[in-house]
């Protein structure tokens, strides 16, 4: 039995797995991700490859490493990861000295998308376009059982569609990126301002919380949806027309047959992908002469990701 490593690099949390021949995470560690440079980020990383490593009962034949952020065309260098403060860091060159396995670096959201792809929810087709909708959107393209990489390596930052000219500013330096419509962040904004309006029909919302609308946050949003809070259902609905429209613009481009959703938002499930779901089939172009894409819910969880870069760093990934 071989095995390889995959490790999700988030803001807050570096989440690595232990995975096996069959996309198994057989074991797994967790630690907070340093606050400081790239350096201590890498050297958590390198510990916890160490501790999976130790608790292998095979050989471990390559870590993946999933960063939020675009990487080059070669899976090396990480141009910048906003979230970790990153500008060009040779990612695979740093970690490779210091663990001696063949390192894969691969942006956050192809990696969700091929763990789907190979393991989960998109195991049974060709090609798929992946949405995560969590604290931003990002995403992955897989076509012909290839992830679609551009000519830079920068492809799939699908959140950064521009959905309304002049619209809400995003991180990334630009306004009305679809990620500020249709994503967690977006989600609360949307109960926020709408419990102010509606404080009466709030109620179940707002005592989530500490009871003013300031106080809600995303699984507030959720919780009172599940259970039937109407201010907390109509934000879901919202933030799901806008996930619809922009699975919509992705149809005109891609042409997928199944779009795979995933992220912490899709927990709420049908509370988001009924509107999502019906607005896509009201706003895709030539409706009536083409078949429609199938959307389905993410199967691997919070593992999409490790997984994802685990089978990425396999020699056939």
């Amino acid at each position: 039995m071989t095995y390889s490593i995959g490790v999700d690099v988030g803001g807050t949390k570096i989440l690595a797995g232990l995975v096996d021949e069959q996309g198994s995470v057989v074991a797994t560690a967790r630690r907070p991700t340093p606050r400081n440079d790239a350096s201590d980020v890498l050297d958590v990383v390198s510990d916890v490859v160490r501790e999976l490593g130790q608790r292998s009962d095979g050989e471990v034949v390559g870590v993946g490493l999933g960063v939020a952020g675009p990487v080059d065309a070669a899976r090396s260098t990480v141009f910048f990861a906003p979230n970790l403060g990153w500008a060009q860091v040779p990612v695979r060159a740093i970690l490779e000295a210091r663990v001696s396995l063949p390192v894969v670096v691969e942006n956050d959201g192809n990696a969700a998308a091929w763990g789907e792809f190979r393991c989960g929810a998109g195991a049974d087709v060709d090609e798929l376009t992946m949405v995560t909708v969590g604290t931003g959107i990002g995403g992955g393209i897989i076509i012909n059982g290839e992830l679609l990489r551009g000519a830079h390596g920068a492809a799939g930052e699908i959140g950064h569609m521009n959905v309304v000219v002049n619209g809400r500013a995003c991180g990334c330096g630009r306004g009305g990126c679809w990620e500020q419509y249709a994503s967690g962040n977006a989600l609360v904004r949307e109960a926020r301002a709408l419990a102010a309006d509606r404080r009466g029909e709030a109620s179940l919302l707002l005592g989530l919380g500490d009871g003013t609308p300031e106080g809600v946050q995303g699984v507030h949003v959720t919780q009172a949806a599940q259970a039937g809070d109407p201010v907390a259902i109509e934000a879901f609905t919202v933030i799901g027309t806008w996930l619809g429209r922009g699975l919509a613009d992705l149809c005109a481009i891609l042409d997928p047959g199944t779009f795979v959703i995933g992220g912490g938002v899709c927990e709420a499930g049908d509370l988001l992908l009924v509107s999502a779901r019906q607005t896509l089939l009201d706003k895709l172009s030539g409706q009536q002469q083409r078949p429609a894409p199938q959307v389905r819910l993410a199967t691997l969880g919070n593992n999409a990701g490790l997984i994802g870069a685990a089978e990425l760093a396999r020699p056939n990934g």
